[in-house]
C-alpha cells in the first residue's frame, strides 16, 4: 500500500464502527453500576425484546463473536459422532478454525456443493443416504448460512423445502445469521418468517456486522436444545461478566429498529455499487448481489492498482475474485471514488 493512501475500507463489515443508537445504549448502561454474569436488567430486557421481535419463546443466550455462537450451538444440536451438513463455502468450514469440531468433541462437517452458495435438499440427501453404517458419523444437524457466503439468499421456499428434508431424516436445522438483518431487508419479511416459521431450530444473530462492537445472539427456537446451555457456554470462556455491555447495545439496535434500517443502508450500497461496476469492460458479476456484499471478477492489473490505492478487500472468500462489503455507514461517495479508481485502470472515461 503507498504509504500517502488513507485506507478505504470494502473488505467487512467489520471494519464499520459502532453505530449511534448502539453506542448511546452502550453509554446508558455505563451511568450506573448492575449485576454481574448475565443477571442485570440490560440483558433481561435484551432477550425479552428478542422474543417480542421473533414473536416467539425462545431461549436466548449473548456471546463475544460469530465462532462461538456457531461452534456452541452447533456443539448443542448434537452429539461427538454426529455429522453436520453444510455448503462448502460455509464459514463453519472455512474460517472458523475447526471451531464447530473442538466444541462439539469431534463431530464431523459434512460438506455439499451447490449454485450460489446455497444447500439444496437434494445435496443433502445425498450425503445422509451416502452411508448408514456405524463407520459413518451419522448426519444429525443441516447449518444453514444466511445470507450466504457469497451474499446470496435463502427465500421462504427454499427454506421450507429444506425442512421438509430435514424431517424426513430426523435432522435439526441451524442457521448461521451473520448478515441475517441483511437478509430479512433484502426479503422483506419478518425474522420469524425466516426462522422458526420455516422450521429454523436455533439462530445465531450477529450484531458485530450490523453495528456493534461486538456480540452475538443464539436463539434457540427448539427450546429442549439450550438445556445446559449456559453451562456451555461459561466452559468455553463466554460469559461476560460485565454481560450488561453486550446486551445494552443489542437493546439500543432492536428497540430503534436500528437492526433493520442498517441493514436496507448496507443492502442499498452493495446495490449501487453493483449497478456502477455493471457493464465495464473486464469486470464480470460472479453472483447476483442479494444482500450487501459484492462479488466481481476484476483483470489482475485492477486488483493490484485498487490495493495500492488504498482499498481493502478479500480475494480469498467465496469463489476468488473480488469481494466488497458494504456496512452501514458505507456513503455513495466512497463507492463513487471506488468507481472512478476501477474506471481509471479500466481506461474507460
Amino acid at each position: 500500500m503507498r504509504s500517502d493512501c488513507t485506507p478505504r475500507f470494502l473488505a467487512s463489515d467489520n471494519t464499520s464502527g459502532i453505530c449511534p443508537e448502539a453506542l448511546e445504549s452502550l453509554l446508558e448502561a455505563n451511568r450506573c453500576d448492575d449485576l454481574a454474569y448475565g443477571n442485570d436488567l440490560w440483558t433481561d430486557k435484551a432477550a425479552e425484546r428478542f422474543r417480542e421481535l421473533f414473536d416467539y419463546d425462545c431461549e436466548v443466550f449473548f456471546v463475544f463473536n460469530g465462532t462461538a455462537a456457531n461452534s456452541l450451538a452447533l456443539a448443542a444440536m448434537g452429539r461427538s459422532y454426529h455429522s453436520v451438513i453444510c455448503h462448502e463455502l460455509a464459514h463453519i468450514e472455512t474460517d472458523e478454525c475447526g471451531g464447530p469440531e473442538f466444541f462439539s468433541n469431534g463431530a464431523k462437517l459434512l460438506t455439499s456443493s451447490g449454485e450460489h452458495g446455497k444447500l439444496t435438499p437434494e445435496g443433502i440427501e445425498q450425503l445422509v443416504v451416502k452411508r448408514s453404517d456405524i463407520h459413518y458419523p451419522k448426519p444429525r444437524v443441516v447449518s444453514l448460512t444466511q445470507a450466504t457466503e457469497v451474499g446470496t439468499l435463502y427465500d421462504r421456499e427454499e427454506l421450507l423445502a429444506i425442512r421438509a428434508m430435514a424431517d424426513k431424516y430426523d435432522l435439526r436445522v441451524h442457521m448461521d445469521g451473520a448478515r441475517f438483518a441483511n437478509a430479512c431487508a433484502a426479503l422483506q419479511s419478518s425474522p420469524a418468517e425466516l426462522t422458526w416459521q420455516v422450521g429454523v431450530d436455533a439462530l445465531c444473530f450477529s450484531g458485530t456486522k450490523n453495528g456493534l462492537a461486538m456480540g452475538e445472539a443464539i436463539l434457540f427456537f427448539n427450546r429442549d436444545l439450550a438445556e445446559d446451555f449456559a453451562w456451555r457456554c461459561k466452559q468455553a470462556g463466554q460469559l461476560a461478566s460485565k454481560m450488561r455491555f453486550i446486551a445494552a447495545p443489542w437493546l439500543g439496535l432492536l428497540d430503534s429498529g436500528a437492526w433493520l434500517y442498517n441493514a436496507q443502508h448496507a443492502n442499498a450500497m452493495a446495490r449501487y455499487l453493483a449497478d456502477g461496476l455493471s457493464g465495464l469492460p473486464g469486470v464480470e458479476m460472479m453472483f447476483p448481489p442479494q444482500a450487501n456484499s459484492v462479488f466481481v471478477s476484476l483483470p489482475a492489473v485492477a486488483v493490484e492498482w485498487l490495493r495500492e490505492r488504498g482499498w481493502t478487500f478479500y480475494t480469498f472468500i467465496g469463489a476468488g475474485g473480488v469481494r466488497f462489503v458494504c456496512s452501514w455507514n458505507t456513503t455513495t461517495e466512497l463507492l463513487d471514488a471506488l468507481l472512478a479508481d476501477v474506471k481509471s485502470v479500466l481506461g474507460v472515461s
